[in-house]
Order: structure tokens, then sequence, then C-alpha cells
């Protein structure tokens, strides 16, 4: 019986394994081109390119289509985008400590009111992600202040003004896209 078990075992591990390297070889074959690029360290992801002549306002390529919206974890920004493409909206935010990886998300919960990671009472919370326990997530600070900066403190809200945290929040309902870009 010993042996079957372990036999059994041994299988179900091959098969989960070949799984999730199919999987992933799937992922990786339909990246956007501008995914596919070697990401940045964290230390240099905050600092922005001298020079750089790109327009931050305008909607990334690669960020999908429909009505989603579209976070920059390089340029520190959200647009709202309806149906048709066209950006809402578009303002600049500050990020918590800890981002999310590129990819796909959908809104998973929503809070009218709580009191952030960083001990501020903060409002419209819209949370899509979660990165090793931390829930990533936009909001907007009540007294209108920006986060406190502890890089001792793994948080993970991104702060908007409260008028850009208000567009959010009627925005994105439960299940709307979330697609986080370079």
């Amino acid at each position: 019986m010993a042996g079957s078990s372990s036999t059994f075992v041994a299988a179900l591990t091959a098969a989960a394994v070949a799984t999730v390297g199919f999987l992933a070889f799937q992922a990786s074959a339909t990246v956007p081109a501008d995914l596919a690029e070697p990401r940045v360290s964290a230390s240099s992801a905050t600092t922005k390119a001298h020079g750089d002549t790109r327009d931050t306002t305008a909607l990334p390529p690669g960020s999908g289509t429909g009505a989603r919206v579209v976070y920059s974890v390089d340029d520190d920004r959200v647009w709202l985008v309806d149906e048709d493409g066209t950006a809402r909206r578009t303002f600049p935010v500050t990020p918590g400590s800890v981002d999310p990886l590129p990819g796909t998300y959908t809104v998973t919960s929503r809070s009218g009111a709580v009191t952030g990671t960083d001990g501020i009472p903060i409002e419209h919370v819209v949370r899509f992600a979660d990165v090793g326990g931390v829930s990533i997530g936009f909001s907007a600070a009540v007294d209108g202040a920006p986060p406190a900066a502890d890089p001792a403190r793994r948080t993970g809200g991104i702060r908007a003004s409260r008028a850009d945290g208000n567009a959010i929040w009627e925005f994105a309902t439960i299940g709307e896209r979330i697609v986080v870009v370079r």
C-alpha cells in the first residue's frame, strides 16, 4: 500500500509541475513586448530617466482594451479608461513601498473609510492585489496628506488626491479590471 501511495503522490507532483510549466510557457508567450523587458531594480524604479521626453499622460501602449483602470508603476500614474478605449481621466499617485507585478487584476474589495497601514484615516479604498501578505489598492487620505514614507514598513496603499480617489471609487467597482504596467 505504501508503494502505491508514494507512486500516486509522485504522479500528482509530476502532473502539477508539468501543468505549472505549461501555464508559465503559455503566459510568457502572450506577454506584450513592453512588459517582457527585464525588470528595473526597486532602487532605480522610482528614478525617472533624465531627458525622458515621453508623454507620461498618454495611455501606455500594451495596456489592454475596453473599460479598465491602468496603473503605471514606473510613472506613478493612473488612467481611468472607458469601454471605447478613451482615457476619461489620468492623474499622478503616490505608491506604497510594495508594488504589484505587471499584469491584469480585478477589484476584489472596497472600503468606504478605514485607517491606512501608516495610521492615517483613508477613504475610497479599492483593493485589487496581494503581494506577500500586503494588500495593494488605491485610496485617498481624508486630510489630503501624502503617505508617510517609512521604508521599514511594507505598505501597499497607492494614494491619490481626494478628488482622484473619488473618481477611482466611482469607476472601479467589484470585478473591474486593473491593468498594471511598468
